[in-house]
Parts: C-alpha cells; sequence; structure tokens
C-alpha cells in the first residue's frame, strides 16, 4: 500500500556491504509510493566522498558489516552533517544495541523482518530534519533582527552623540576665517571644515545601514574616491604591498553619496590589505561595462593577490554578522551591498584559495552634468535685532551665540524651553527664535504655541535633523522657517537674515 510521505524526492544513501539486501530495501521503498535516488557505499573513504557529491536527504545503514561498522558510519555523518537523518538498518537488533544507537545520535532503527515499517520511518525522519531546520533558520532569522535592532538603536545614539561632538567643525572654521587673512589658517579651516562633513555623513551612514534609508545623490567623479583612498591606505600600506591605481582623470562619475562610496572602497582595500599577510599587489581598477537599460555602465574592481575564499565562505560573504576574522562585526560587506545596490549597482566576487580575490562594483554611469558652483554672496550683518536661541546641546547653543554675536545681533540663549519661557518679556520680544526641532521636555511645536499664546509675533528658525520627517505646523502669527542640520555658518546667517526679512 502506498506511503504518503508528502517529501518529494528524495536522494538515500545505504550503508549496506551486501548488494542483494541493498536490493531489497531500495524495492521496498519504492513499492510502497516513495520516489527516490540511491546510492550504495561500504567503505569509509565511499562514505565521504557520497556524503560531498550525492548529498543524501536520509541516510540507511546497516549495523553490522563484515569490514564496515554501522556505528562507524554514524560517527562519521554526524561530524560531516550533524543534521542528516539517519537510520540503522537490522536483522537482529537488541535492546541494547537500539539504546546505544539512539544514545550516539541515530534518528531511529529499523528491523530487516518488518518492511512494512521502513518507507514511513524515513518519510517522518526527512520530515523531522526539515522541520528542525526550518525552525533554527526562523531562530536564527529572529537573533538577528533582535541583533539589528538592538544596533540599530546603539547606531541612533551614537550617531546622535557623534554630530553633536562634530558639530563645531562646521561652525569654528567659520569663525576663523571671518578673523584672519593667513593662507595657512585659511587652509586649515577647509580641512577642518571638510572633516566635519564628511564626520557627519558618516554618523548619519550609520543609521542609513540599519534602517535602510536612502542618502542624498551626487555626482561623485571615480577618480576622486581613488585619490582619497590611495589618501587614506597611505598610512597604512604595508612595504611588501604595492598600491596600483589604473583610473585617469577624464574616468566616468556614479550617482551616489560620496562618503559611502569612499567607505566601500575603503572597506574593501582593507580587507585585501589583511588578505595579503605576504605581500602582493592591491589594484584598484575602474573600466566600461557596455551599456544596459538604455544607461552605460562602468565597473569599478578591487583585485589582491591574497590567501582568496573557498565555496562554503563566498556562500556566506554577504551575510548579517559573518565574519572570518576574530575582531569582526559581519557587518562591513553587508554595508559595502547595501551602499552599491542603493546606487542602482550590485557586487560580483570571484576567489581562489591561494589565488587572491576580486571585487567588481557594477555601477550606472552618471547623467548629471557637472555644474559649476555658483559663488556665496557675502550676508549683511545685523544691526542689533534681538535673537533667541533655544538648544539643548550646550557646544552647539554656545557657538551660535558667539557666531550671531559677532554678526551684529543681540542673543538671548536659553537651555530648554522652559529657560526660554522664562526669559520671554512682554515689552522686549525678540525679532527672530531659533529652536531645536529636536527638544525632548519641551517640544519645538509645544513651544512655539506657547511663545504664541504669550504674544510672540514673530519669525521662528527650527533646526532638524535629516531623519526628522514629522511636519510642524506654526500657531497665528508665527512664520515658521527650517535649516537642516549639521549646521554651517555661512547657512545660518543666510537663514537668520532671510527669516528677519521675512517678518518686517
Amino acid at each position: 500500500m502506498p506511503v504518503k510521505t508528502e517529501v518529494g524526492d528524495l536522494r538515500i544513501l545505504l550503508v549496506e556491504d551486501m548488494p542483494d539486501d541493498a536490493e531489497r530495501v531500495i524495492a521496498q521503498i519504492l513499492a510502497a509510493g516513495m520516489r527516490a535516488s540511491f546510492q550504495r557505499v561500504d567503505q569509509e573513504g565511499e562514505l565521504l566522498a557520497a556524503l560531498q557529491s550525492f548529498q543524501p536527504d536520509v541516510v540507511l545503514a546497516e549495523l553490522n558489516m563484515a569490514a564496515f561498522s554501522g556505528f562507524q558510519a554514524l560517527d562519521i555523518v554526524r561530524l560531516a552533517q550533524p543534521d542528516l537523518p539517519f537510520l540503522f538498518l537490522s536483522s537482529t537488533l537488541g535492546e541494547e544495541a537500539a539504546v546505544a544507537a539512539l544514545q550516539r545520535g541515530a534518528s531511529d532503527y529499523i528491523l530487516k523482518h518488518q518492511p512494512a515499517r521502513l518507507p514511513s520511518a524515513v518519510a517522518r525522519a526527512v520530515r523531522d530534519a526539515r522541520a528542525t531546520g526550518e525552525r533554527q533558520r526562523v531562530e536564527g532569522e529572529l537573533m538577528r533582527a533582535q541583533r539589528l535592532e538592538s544596533l540599530s538603536l546603539l547606531a541612533a545614539g551614537l550617531s546622535h552623540d557623534l554630530r553633536n561632538i562634530l558639530q563645531p567643525l562646521l561652525i569654528v572654521p567659520e569663525l576663523l576665517k571671518a578673523r584672519t587673512q593667513d593662507p595657512q589658517l585659511l587652509h586649515m579651516a577647509e580641512v577642518i571644515a571638510e572633516c566635519g562633513r564628511r564626520g557627519h555623513e558618516m554618523a548619519e551612514s550609520m543609521l542609513s545601514f540599519v534602517r535602510g534609508s536612502r542618502k542624498p545623490s551626487e555626482r561623485v567623479p571615480v577618480h576622486h574616491l581613488f585619490e582619497a583612498v590611495q589618501l587614506l591606505l597611505r598610512g597604512t600600506l604595508p612595504s611588501d604591498i604595492e598600491l596600483q591605481v589604473e583610473a585617469a582623470d577624464g574616468a566616468p562619475a556614479v550617482d551616489g553619496n560620496y562618503t559611502e562610496l569612499q567607505q566601500v572602497l575603503l572597506n574593501l582595500a582593507l580587507n585585501a590589505l589583511q588578505a595579503m599577510p605576504d605581500g602582493g599587489r592591491l589594484t584598484l581598477r575602474v573600466g566600461p561595462d557596455g551599456s544596459r537599460e538604455g544607461r552605460q555602465w562602468l565597473v569599478i574592481s578591487v583585485i589582491d593577490e591574497g590567501i582568496g575564499m573557498d565555496a562554503q565562505t563566498l556562500e556566506r560573504l554577504f551575510s548579517p554578522f559573518f565574519t572570518t576574522k576574530p575582531d569582526g562585526t559581519g557587518l562591513g560587506l553587508v554595508s559595502c551591498k547595501r551602499i552599491v545596490e542603493s546606487c542602482g549597482g550590485r557586487i560580483v566576487v570571484t576567489s581562489a584559495v591561494g589565488k587572491g580575490t576580486r571585487f567588481d562594483l557594477h555601477l550606472p554611469v552618471s547623467e548629471q552634468a557637472g555644474l559649476p558652483v555658483p559663488p556665496s554672496t557675502p550676508q549683511a550683518a545685523g544691526t542689533g535685532q534681538s535673537i533667541l536661541v533655544v538648544d539643548a546641546e550646550a557646544t552647539r547653543l554656545s557657538l551660535l551665540g558667539n557666531a550671531l554675536c559677532s554678526q551684529g545681533y543681540e542673543l538671548q540663549l536659553a537651555s530648554d524651553g522652559a529657560a526660554a519661557l522664562r526669559a520671554l518679556r512682554p515689552d522686549a520680544m525678540p525679532a527672530l527664535v531659533i529652536l531645536d526641532g529636536g527638544a525632548q521636555l519641551l517640544s519645538a511645536s509645544a513651544l512655539l504655541s506657547e511663545l504664541s499664546a504669550r504674544g510672540y509675533r514673530g519669525a521662528a528658525l527650527l533646526l532638524r535633523d535629516e531623519a526628522c520627517v514629522s511636519p510642524i505646523v506654526a500657531p497665528p502669527g508665527i512664520t515658521l522657517h527650517a535649516l537642516r542640520k549639521p549646521l554651517e555658518m555661512q547657512q545660518v546667517f543666510r537663514s537668520v537674515a532671510k527669516a528677519l526679512r521675512s517678518h518686517r
């Protein structure tokens, strides 16, 4: 009578030294209506080879063989594939032997003189193994999701703290340039400001990794990326490794976030250096990749001559938290893949043990034209207008106060909404209120409503994080303007002047 198995086509490995017995087992299984292919082995070497090449769904092993023990076969299978179903077959299996078989990891045991039980036992063992594997997969996905959620909370807090720490690197250079004409100091101010901008973008990248947000796109020439990576690698390049860069100044550009793409190339380059403990050559190369989907494509390659990777490592390379490094996090390549895919591209990896690894980033060529940046116009200085600044971040509050004072404004500083309301005088209302959109104790919306209720009729400049998407409606009598963080002083000066003009 056919057995309702619901396990599909099976690959069954028989560990049996008697061909006739093996044929009887095959006939019993096929007679029950099961669909299966079979392979028979009776030696240790054949068993190991079959586990790799045949990739069985279940192993049926004779307990007593002339030259090979069923228990030996069980130990080999459990070492190679711990979750593979393994059933013992025997003509005479005593109670003690049966208990010993199960204790050593066998899934079940079948007496050869009870053939009717064999097909159903095989089907049940396969179903149980698959159910266990699916449960482990789901549990693993849940654990990864929980770890990513924890990482998201950590990244959010760290990103906020980093941006606050880096804010002076954007504000101080503008103040420095206003107070000196020394070319060396002006150049130093530009370097500091650029570090501040890139630092803020890196802090945002931490958040974009865990929440999958899309960074603003810009036109990024590939040779600029290569120049930056060369500069950053200069201090870490071992003497026995040669860096070869193949990119002309006329190389195409791609659309993406400069800092994120730089992070991808730097990550891949550092991985390549670690993969070459005995030295070698690291190559950065860009070349055409043909035309697809109506667009031109290019390929950026990072090639090393290191130790390479086997097929098993390549298969898991972009799995979250998978790493081959003792101190690795398993998130670097996942982040690289996300960044490249966010640019509309893909990563292809080829590697061979002992011969090195090649990462190819296939990206569409930018269709944006490189536009010249218009010169910034100097802002007119203030004429004593009163400005109330409300910000819980003490460093930013102080720097804003100093910067605006230097432009001729009268400043009142408050560390929170309650302090701002205490400082408010009906007979001396400020011309402008600058407030932090991320305030915790008294929200920006609530503070604006309270200011309106106390008679304030003027402009308000809201400092907002890029991630903040919830709208804030200004109460009657207040004109609301917004300025996105991180702050740069020329933007602050322009926004302040615009806000004051709008409410004259």
